[in-house]
């Protein structure tokens, strides 16, 4: 079954998609607050899209049943990682690309966003998709499956432009592991422009400036 989704349209006829994945035990609704402060009112419409992860034991957790893109075995997150689940997100963002297609938005004017997990899976599935995007953000987490990304990114995205921000207290993700990423990715060629923030594992007030001068710049260079 298709992922549910909570979508808010910031005027009719919507020009360009943020499709934004929540953070592990969180749910689609978990940024939409943010979008009024986010959002610059002299931009083209944007149609948001905040899929809900699928339901599904968390190791980490004792097994407790919750929302996440993938199972979490380890303390040490990175490690035993989850490929089947994160290979089964990273198709359903996919098909939520796809859709937009449908609806008259084409890949180049779609971004990906994700928070913590949802993080993970936009920059794996960013630099894996096939047709270019106009970008992706990925706060307080890390990219996954890194020793395969190499072999598996696709060059229509190598050209790719990400935003990063991470907390410099954050206990769950470490920053540490985060600009691992960052360096594996700018090893890569990839545009990442690196933030780093005084805060724990969340966004905070600068950030969402920072991320609004950023989105404003992607929109400007997409595709007419």
């Amino acid at each position: 079954m298709p992922l549910q989704t909570i979508e808010l349209e910031t005027a009719p006829n919507p020009r360009h998609a943020i499709i934004w994945l929540h953070g592990l035990g969180a749910d689609g609704n978990d940024f939409k607050p943010i979008v009024p402060e986010l959002v610059d009112r002299a931009w083209a419409p944007i149609r948001f899209v905040f899929p809900n992860a699928p339901v599904r034991a968390v190791t980490i957790n004792g097994g407790m049943r919750m929302r996440a893109w993938y199972d979490i075995r380890s303390p040490e997150i990175a490690a035993q990682q989850d490929v089947a689940g994160i290979r089964a997100s990273i198709g359903e963002v996919e098909t939520l690309i796809a859709r937009e297609a449908e609806r008259g938005i084409p890949s180049g004017r779609v971004i990906l966003a994700g928070f913590s997990q949802g993080g993970a899976i936009v920059l794996a599935a960013g630099v894996r998709h096939a047709a270019k995007l106009a970008g992706v953000i990925a706060l307080s987490t890390y990219l996954p499956m890194d020793g395969l990304t190499a072999t598996e990114r696709n060059a229509a995205n190598a050209a790719m432009p990400i935003f990063m921000g991470h907390g410099g207290y954050d206990p769950v993700v470490p920053q540490a592991l985060g600009t691992l990423s960052r360096d594996a990715l700018v090893a890569l060629g990839y545009e990442v422009e690196w933030h780093s923030y005084p805060m724990a594992h969340q966004v905070c007030p600068p950030e969402i400036g920072d991320l609004r001068a950023w989105i404003a710049k992607r929109l400007a260079a997409a595709p007419a």
